[in-house]
């Protein structure tokens, strides 16, 4: 038996999340589906993570064990022949016996995407989240910098999680600003709750319009889910950007 690590990315727009759902496609069916036929029989893959319906992933991990003989050098290529254009395979290489992508993850970063942009742009919609005002940089930093660390992340934690601790660790958080009117957060962790991410910043993003103070993520930190008003962030501007196996180095 064979055990696989397999690096793929994608654009999440039309399918319905990363896990298997029973009458909508999602990415998992469809790298199950070319994998079988490519090994020449049923395989089944861990995802490092899950992404919810219209999120993408620059780098996501899956993991499966096969006894299927294709040479490990020609997976990229037979895979990529036969995907969807909007899923791609980066890199494929036999693991360790017992390699599980989601387990043995060390930590994971993800990007968030918003357009300032006063008229929609139909080119964007999809990947980022367009917002008409300015936004406050330097205010929404202020906020970011104050989720580094450990924290309990309940009151970021949406209904639905997977029964797992709120407690994370996080590594980095800051904002940059691109050319074009696009803001990037990046947030690295050893681990998140359902819609955390998109939690996160919907209460940095409001901070960045004047609607609250920087202060307002310290205090909210403290709280449960409920206790504060929150909403997770359009799904299109969240990307799943890496995922590590060895422990992080600043």
């Amino acid at each position: 038996m064979r055990t696989f690590k397999i690096t793929v990315c994608y654009d999440g727009t039309n399918y319905f999340g990363f896990q298997r759902q029973a009458k909508e496609t999602t990415i998992q069916e469809v790298l199950e589906d070319k994998l079988s036929h490519i090994f020449g029989e049923p395989v089944s893959i861990t995802g490092s993570g899950r992404t919810d319906a219209g999120v993408h992933a620059r780098c996501q991990v899956v993991s499966c064990t096969t006894e299927g003989k294709i040479p490990t050098d020609n997976i990229v290529r037979a895979m990529n022949s036969i995907l969807p254009g909007d899923i791609r395979v980066l890199g494929a290489e036999e693991a360790r016996d017992g390699f599980n992508a989601r387990k043995d993850a060390c930590w994971k970063e993800y990007e968030y995407r918003i357009r300032y942009t006063p008229t929609p742009d139909p080119f964007t919609r999809n990947y980022a989240w367009q917002v008409k005002q300015l936004p406050d940089m330097e205010k929404m930093n202020e906020a970011a910098r104050m989720i580094l660390g450990t924290h309990n992340f309940k009151g970021f934690q949406s209904a639905g999680s997977a029964p797992v601790s709120p407690v994370k660790t996080i590594f980095r958080s800051g904002w940059e600003q691109e050319p074009g009117g696009m803001f990037v957060y990046r947030i690295a962790g050893n681990g998140f709750v359902y819609h955390m991410v998109r939690n996160l910043v919907w209460s940095m993003v409001q901070i960045g319009l004047g609607k609250k103070a920087p202060q307002a993520m310290e205090e909210e930190l403290q709280l449960g889910r409920g206790e504060f008003e929150n909403s997770p962030a359009p799904a299109q501007g969240l990307y799943l950007a890496r995922v590590e196996y060895e422990p992080f180095v600043n």
